[in-house]
């Protein structure tokens, strides 16, 4: 935008008047929320110690012409910078972003609360977003929700960004995680995308030394074709809803996510796996180990036969047993 001969000297003459203030580098951060007037803006500016004076703050950027370009979000400004400096961060929209660390393995509902706990964000309205249709057809996900597809990651999220913003930035991070090469990895295997997720997702469950990814990943596929129950412990705590010590009772819970009572993969997901999980889910070992089970410091024994589990998990026992002794 040009501005008039009349406009540039006012520019300057409030520029002088409201020059740079505190000469210490220190910084304050300032929300500006949407809708916000010009002269609230000034007035929060002020309070922050961001600028001197709301009223030539509000004349500066009425005379610049921009006082209709400042933008919604926060910001970071350093004490002492010019007023030209501070409405250039508000028009540009170049605001700071809030960190969102999400681990691996979580459950939808583990999910959302974890994103309320960081971002203040509704965890009803996480969970409705990430049943948006859009972004299920994004992933081709053929499930009621995105459970699964929203990737574990640190983002980088706006301070406005709504729950559909951030779903919609976790499932795009999926799709960019999936390597094209592993669909013709599927057409091998004879399963689908959505398969080797489910897989993923319990292998996730599963697995805390990651080299035993792929040997979990080759005991499952092994037990799915020969047609035995997957029997994994993960599948419960999900169709428990909560994670907790489980108890025999436990294994008997009617659910078509019960790994111990169904044949073949539970319907969906059970949690949200990382790249190793799928990878891991895509390429198994090549073994013919039917069971594991996990030590106390996290690694499996890997067994053929039902023998050599049973003597594995009395292993396992006796170790548990010198830990606490």
């Amino acid at each position: 935008m040009k501005l008039t001969a009349g406009q540039a000297i006012t520019l300057a003459v409030i520029t002088i008047a409201c020059g740079s203030g505190d000469p210490e580098v220190r910084s304050e951060r300032v929300t500006i929320p949407r809708g916000a007037t010009l002269s609230a803006v000034a007035e929060s500016l002020h309070a922050h110690r961001v600028i001197r004076s709301p009223r030539l703050f509000t004349l500066y950027a009425t005379a610049s012409g921009k006082q209709r370009d400042i933008q919604a979000g926060t910001f970071e400004f350093a004490l002492g910078s010019s007023m030209g400096e501070v409405l250039e961060t508000l028009v540009s929209g170049t605001e700071v972003l809030q960190s969102l660390i999400i681990p691996e393995g979580l459950m939808l509902s583990e999910l959302a609360q974890r994103v309320h706990a960081q971002l203040g964000v509704d965890t009803l309205a996480f969970l409705d977003a990430a049943r948006d249709s859009s972004l299920l057809d994004q992933v081709s996900a053929p499930a009621e929700n995105l459970e699964g597809y929203l990737y574990p990651s640190t983002y980088y999220v706006a301070s406005h960004a709504t729950a559909l913003d951030i779903v919609r930035q976790m499932a795009t991070e999926f799709e960019s995680r999936w390597r094209s090469e592993w669909n013709s990895r599927l057409v091998e295997l004879g399963m689908t995308r959505h398969e080797i997720v489910i897989l993923a997702s319990i292998i996730e469950g599963e697995v805390r030394y990651r080299p035993d990814g792929k040997f979990v990943s080759s005991v499952y596929h092994n037990r799915l074709s020969r047609r035995m129950r997957l029997q994994a412990d993960p599948t419960i705590i999900y169709a428990l809803g909560r994670r907790r010590r489980l108890y025999q009772r436990d294994y008997q819970i009617e659910s078509p996510y019960n790994t111990y009572l169904i044949y073949g993969l539970p319907p969906g997901p059970i949690s949200q796996p990382s790249e190793a999980s799928l990878e891991a889910a895509l390429f198994p070992a090549n073994t013919d180990f039917l069971y594991f089970v996990a030590r106390p410091d996290g690694k499996h024994i890997f067994s053929r036969t039902h023998r050599e589990h049973l003597a594995a998990v009395r292993e396992v026992r006796r170790l548990e047993s010198d830990s606490r002794n």
